[in-house]
């Protein structure tokens, strides 16, 4: 359901809100190595999450990219949202552009629970919630 890009960018944002607990800041070629993503796709992603302000992005010698408090609160929706546009929780299974109830698709009805289920998960878990996950050591954001 989601793109490879935006699977690369709930994983740097949960990356650097690791880093942004301890007050750290980090460039391009540190998150790409951490998350197993090349640094030009990595810089791309990060260039437009900060530009929705999703991240923060400082310049200079002490700058990189970083999470305040409130987005280190925020949901994982923001970050789809952001990348994917919020059509994705509306679009057709099969990219059909006319489905719907009354013309549905084949897969219609279960997709269409699947697709709620998963705008509920990512309207609940927070940045934060799945960076504590990773910081335990309870998951991982590379093989």
């Amino acid at each position: 359901m989601l793109s490879l890009t935006c699977k690369t960018a709930i994983k740097a944002v949960i990356y650097l809100s690791s880093k942004s607990e301890n007050g750290e800041k980090s460039n391009i070629k540190d998150i790409s190595d951490r998350i197993n993503a090349s640094e030009h796709t990595v810089g791309k992603i990060l260039q437009q999450l900060a530009r929705k302000k999703i991240i923060n992005s400082l310049k200079g010698p002490t700058g990189g990219f970083y999470l305040d408090e409130k987005q280190q609160e925020q949901a994982i929706i923001h970050i789809v949202e952001a990348i994917e546009g919020d059509h994705i929780f509306k679009e057709c299974g099969l990219g059909l552009r006319k489905c719907s109830a009354a013309h549905p698709c084949p897969i219609h009805d279960e997709y269409k629970i699947a697709r709620e289920l998963i705008e509920k998960m990512f309207n609940k878990q927070k940045v934060r919630d799945l960076c504590q996950s990773v910081t335990k050591g309870l998951a991982y954001l590379i093989d």
